[in-house]
């Protein structure tokens, strides 16, 4: 034991270093913390689940996180200066053949109130008037956005503008949950901002939203960065231990960016694979400089060069709790088909030595079938009969067997495949899908006890039944598009808050 303390905990406390950004990906590498309107969330590929909708595929990807509600004056927008992409990879090279790039613009209409007979500009992004419609004139700053489909690679590939079916380009994003004075119907309002919109090279119409919705991750976050002072698991399961911590997002909000593609317009052409891998990424550009404005104004921006990659996101939890703190900003600017270079991280992975070393006292085992190729079916290649491409490069992403039916809302297992829900998580992410505890169990060995990619006696009793206690399952969700909850609004307080 003390031989085994000595090599692992070292590991384990270099591990802790990193735990601190464990809500999915939230803050999780030291240059992302710094730029947050760049930083990727959470990221869903899933079957569409909404009745009717069935053959289409939902792509959404989650930026800006820990916006609390109450975040005014100046609200949470997307950055101008960014480019903000949605990646489908279609016949398993690890390389993207299509993707939705994302602008965003804001502008201020500088709306005035006559102060003693003189215009005054006002301080705020609303002007007292009703916000109700798609671009209500109460609004004082409009945030747009517009979005172009590459095919092929992301730089140089041919390119189409997405356009909304009554031939508009630009779209409107509705402004934050300010409350409910000056929006009194938030859900209403936000409804009107689901564009039906057309993709070049896809005859189906495509449904798209971006807008601030609650943070649809749940995790026990104080208590992970407390040594992951979790309960210990049990040799008989006690499912009250599911719902025994506090989700520590349950008060904040995201921005979502939505899209919703048949899943004909996403695979290979042809049909000839219905498995397609995605991921979202941002980036900004390359060369910044700041000019004095010689007016005495604030000093001017300027941009230019290619661009440089910042946020990357597929997998959830993988640059938290899989690549080693070195690694993590190269992670973030790195491309799936280089992956290669953090093989290790997975074949080898520290989190589980973590977990024996803080629960070894009550039984707790790490599997020990080095290479861990049950990590590498779940997180690099696919699960074999079940969302492996039919030719595969090993590369970190979501990957979605889009031949799998969707299961209803209030019918879907919150373990997804470890549950025997094979429309869940990792074949694919859907909201509900409990990730944490999930990735917990398997990163223990739990894909042992199914014989995925690794023998069931490769699986240590009890630490499969892992939780961090912050349940979630999808009754959080609503039925249709965009799924994700209304954002909470910090106004009017409850009684208990005042």
């Amino acid at each position: 034991m003390a031989t085994m303390l000595k090599h692992t905990l070292p590991v384990a406390l270099a591990l802790l270093g990193t735990v601190q950004a464990f809500a999915s990906s939230h803050r999780e590498a030291p240059l992302i913390a710094g730029m947050p309107r760049a930083d990727a969330t959470d990221f869903y590929l899933f079957r569409s689940y909404e009745p009717g909708r069935e053959r289409f595929v939902t792509l959404i990807a989650n930026y800006l996180p820990l916006q609390d509600p109450y975040g005014g004056p100046n609200f949470f927008q997307l950055d101008p200066r960014a480019l903000y992409e949605i990646h489908i990879d279609n016949n398993g090279d690890g390389r993207e053949d299509l993707t939705f790039q994302f602008r965003f613009a804001s502008t201020n209409r500088n709306n005035a109130f006559k102060v003693g007979g003189v215009e005054v500009p006002i301080p705020l992004v609303n002007n007292g008037g009703p916000i109700d419609d798609v671009n209500p004139p109460g609004l004082n700053v409009r945030e747009t956005y517009s979005v172009l489909v590459t095919r092929g690679d992301r730089r140089h590939g041919a390119r189409g503008r997405v356009v909304g079916t009554d031939g508009a380009s630009m779209f409107d994003k509705p402004v934050d949950n300010i409350g409910n004075k000056s929006i009194p119907d938030y859900p209403a309002y936000a409804a009107r901002h689901v564009h039906e919109v057309t993709i070049p090279g896809c005859g189906v119409p495509a449904r798209m939203f971006v807008g601030q919705r609650k943070d649809s991750f749940a995790v026990n976050l104080a208590e992970t960065f407390d040594l992951v002072n979790y309960r210990a698991p049990a040799v008989e399961f006690d499912p009250n231990a599911e719902r025994s911590a506090r989700d520590d997002l349950a008060d904040k909000n995201v921005t979502t960016i939505a899209l919703e593609v048949a899943a004909s317009c996403l695979t290979a052409p042809g049909g000839r694979d219905p498995v397609i891998g995605g991921w979202t990424t941002a980036s900004l550009p390359r060369t910044r400089t700041l000019d004095a404005d010689p007016d005495g104004g604030p000093p001017v921006m300027k941009e230019g060069g290619p661009w440089a990659q910042v946020s990357r996101l597929g997998m959830p939890l993988v640059n938290e709790v899989v690549v080693g703190l070195k690694d993590k900003d190269r992670f973030n600017a790195s491309e799936p088909s280089g992956d290669a270079r953090f093989l290790v991280y997975v074949t080898n992975p520290t989190l589980p030595a973590l977990v024996e070393t803080l629960f070894g006292s009550a039984g707790v085992k790490a599997p020990t079938n080095f290479p861990r190729n049950d990590l590498v079916a779940t997180f690099l290649t696919g699960v074999k009969g079940l969302n492996q491409p039919a030719r595969v490069t090993p590369a970190e992403m979501l990957r979605l067997n889009t031949a799998i039916a969707p299961v209803p809302k209030g019918a879907q297992k919150r373990l997804g495949v470890i549950d025997g829900d094979n429309a869940g998580f990792p074949n694919g992410r859907r909201p509900g899908d409990d990730v944490v505890d999930i990735e917990l169990r398997v990163a223990m060995g739990k894909l042992c006890t199914l014989n995925l990619g690794c023998a069931p006696a490769d699986a240590p009793s009890g630490a499969v039944r892992f939780t961090d206690g912050a349940f979630l399952d999808d009754s959080a969700f609503a039925a249709a598009f965009p799924y994700l909850a209304p954002p909470l609004s910090g106004s009017p307080q409850t009684t208990a808050s005042r």
